[in-house]
This record gives structure tokens, C-alpha cells and sequence, in this order.
């Protein structure tokens, strides 16, 4: 990572590009009041630099088909690099877990499955977290409705 320090021009496109990565550099220049080829080296700059890592769309899966998301803990047996390293290598295989954190406490990591429904859940975790040998228990969280989901940084 670069260690150029951010100026108040990059943070305002990088939250402007967090709100809206379809924004134009005409848009961009405008709201910052730059120049457009100011804006363009920005950011070209943040993009091989490693501070924006993609842009994506956002897309509402509830219109497309019904999921099922559940926030599984999980408590390992042990916490020796090869554990943790299998661990990660295995969820990290699988499409069904979106998110997976190493946390502090009682449970070493805090997942996010999403899958059709609560029998597909049941046989993911059964086929592949609950079964492993160093996994000592798992307690899960289905989701029943989302308050709040944030996607933006506060910069």
C-alpha cells in the first residue's frame, strides 16, 4: 500500500464513488469542483494504489429469487495456524458464505450463508462446517428481516 496521505479531494471521490459507482468524471469534477483530468489521475491513482478494490452493482436478490441468511458462530477446537488456515481455506470455497470474520470471545469466527431456504442451510452446514473435526460447536442466527445494511464507508 502506497503511503501517500489522502487529500479532502480523494476522500470526496472515494465517498462519492461509494454512493455511486456509475457517476461520471464530469460529475465527479463538478461536485468537487476540479478538473475532470484531476479527477481521472485521482482516481487511477486510488484504483492501483489498492484503496478502491472494485466496482460493483448492487442488486436487490429478493426481486430475482428467495434466500434464506443465517449468521453462523463458529468455536474451533483449537486455535493453531494449520486450524486456522483449513478453516479459511475451506469456507473460502464456497459461494454460499458471503462474509466470514475472525472474532474475539467464546467463538473464533462469524460467518454470512445465504441459501434458498432453511433445509439448504441445514445441509451446508451439516455437509461441510459441523462435520469438520476440529469445529466444536456452532450456534446459528437465521435473519429475519434486515434493518439496515450499509455499504458505505463514513470517510
Amino acid at each position: 500500500m502506497d503511503s501517500k496521505k489522502l487529500d479532502q479531494t480523494d476522500i470526496g471521490i472515494l465517498n462519492l464513488l461509494q454512493q455511486d459507482a456509475y457517476i461520471t468524471l464530469k460529475e465527479l469534477a463538478y461536485e468537487l469542483k476540479r478538473n475532470k483530468s484531476v479527477i481521472g489521475e485521482r482516481i487511477h491513482y486510488l484504483q492501483n494504489s489498492g484503496y478502491i478494490k472494485a466496482a460493483v452493482a448492487l442488486i436487490d436478490i429478493k426481486k430475482i429469487r428467495n434466500i434464506f441468511t443465517a449468521f453462523p458462530l463458529i468455536q474451533l477446537a483449537n486455535h493453531n495456524e494449520e486450524t486456522f488456515v483449513a478453516f479459511q481455506q475451506l469456507v473460502s470455497e464456497h459461494r454460499e458464505v458471503m462474509e466470514c470474520h475472525h472474532v474475539m470471545g467464546q467463538y473464533d469466527f462469524l460467518l454470512k450463508i445465504v441459501v434458498s431456504d432453511a433445509q439448504e442451510y441445514n445441509i451446508f452446514l451439516r455437509r461441510y462446517i459441523s462435520t469438520l473435526p476440529y469445529v466444536v460447536r456452532v450456534e446459528s442466527f437465521p435473519m429475519l428481516a434486515e434493518i439496515k445494511k450499509e455499504t458505505c464507508y463514513a470517510l
